[in-house]
């Protein structure tokens, strides 16, 4: 069956007379569905390209309909959002903010640099409230580097997909009371992904509004590093209740995370707070013991800077390291732990704040 990533691939090849480019590098793809027979496009194109409309249309047509199983292609052709927000006028994104149906609050978890331990904190921030006894649900839209499916022992199972009234819909992997979609259980583990800003728009978009969440109290969204195209795709996209910054103490480390604070701060994300990881290293022969191995109070110094809560401080413990290898969140191999009890404590946290903002 034909999928939405095949049609933006084929559509890759309707480039603009004038720079070359294509109209999915140019941001002027809006939306792509497919619901074999049918296909569905809706393209912003600017004024200068008005020229091109009837080519581009017959080629969207012509493209589409070389593919197996499509027959018949509705497309829509509007005019671009206005440039005023940050990164609208190269993703073509609406000004306005569509909800998830089903989906009460939406948290992002994000940090400036990769190898802080993002992804553990919110794979077991999203453990740690369903423990709680909340509906939760987790999107891995770290779509290069999807690492969630091994930490949650899932990484074997493919999800079902289903056809709907709106479409197809993807099924979240029920795993530790959470429901996770991620583009790791759609490709090969050693298979790359390969696409410009627009795509990478375009699957974030339909894990968000193509999933069958049902219904949530809270949707814990993992970013990958750095301020990118997925992290404007989600704030443009759907109304957030706030995001969590994750660093470690280092000082590389709290210089990107100030980076990553800022862009949500100018975007009119509230900041929920700071979750400082690897704050220290605990021996397992030794509980009592710290070890301050990347230094100490950047955590600290990053939320005062910024009047934001330290929301947690996760000590480094073997078991914490092991489970993410094995599949099996600290939060639920071993409750009791040091590490356990600070992701508990960090869910309670986010949650206060978030009933302070709302």
């Amino acid at each position: 069956m034909i999928t939405v990533e095949e049609a933006t691939i084929a559509l890759d090849r309707i480039k603009d007379s004038g720079s070359g480019r294509s109209v999915v590098e140019l941001g002027w793809l809006d939306q792509v569905r497919v619901d074999p027979p049918k296909a569905l496009v809706r393209m912003n194109l600017p004024n200068f390209a008005n020229s091109q409309r009837d080519r581009i249309v017959q080629e969207t047509r012509q493209f589409l309909k070389e593919l197996d199983g499509i027959d018949e292609v509705q497309i829509e052709v509007g005019n671009p959002p206005s440039d005023g927000d940050i990164g609208q006028a190269g993703h073509g994104q609406t000004g306005s903010l569509q909800p998830i149906e089903g989906v009460r609050q939406v948290i992002a978890v994000s940090s400036g640099k990769g190898g802080v331990g993002k992804s553990t904190v919110a794979v077991n921030l999203a453990c740690a409230m369903a423990k709680q006894g909340l509906k939760v649900g987790l999107l891995d839209a770290d779509i290069y580097g999807p690492n969630i499916p091994i930490m949650l022992g899932v990484a074997d199972r493919t999800p079902e997909v289903i056809k709907s009234d709106s479409g197809q819909q993807i099924i979240p992997i029920e795993i530790c009371g959470v429901g996770m979609v991620s583009m790791g259980l759609l490709i090969d583990d050693h298979q790359p992904v390969i696409w410009r800003g627009p795509m990478l728009n375009g699957i974030i978009r339909q894990f968000l509004y193509q999933a069958a969440w049902g219904e949530r109290d809270v949707l814990v969204v993992d970013l990958p590093p750095g301020t990118g195209d997925a992290q404007l795709s989600l704030a443009q996209a759907v109304p957030m209740a706030g995001v969590v910054i994750v660093t470690t103490p280092q000082i590389v480390s709290l210089q990107d995370a100030r980076r990553g604070l800022a862009m949500f701060k100018q975007m009119n994300v509230p900041v929920l707070g700071v979750v400082e990881n690897m704050s220290a290293f605990i021996p397992p022969d030794q509980p009592d013991r710290r070890y301050a191995l990347f230094g100490s109070g950047g955590g600290n110094q990053l939320a005062k800077e910024n009047s934001v809560p330290l929301l947690a401080q996760i000590p480094m413990e073997m078991p914490l390291q092991e489970g993410c290898n094995e599949g099996s969140p600290i939060v639920y191999k071993l409750p009791d732990s040091l590490s356990a009890k600070a992701f508990l404590s960090l869910s309670k946290s986010v949650l206060e704040n978030i009933s302070k903002k709302t």
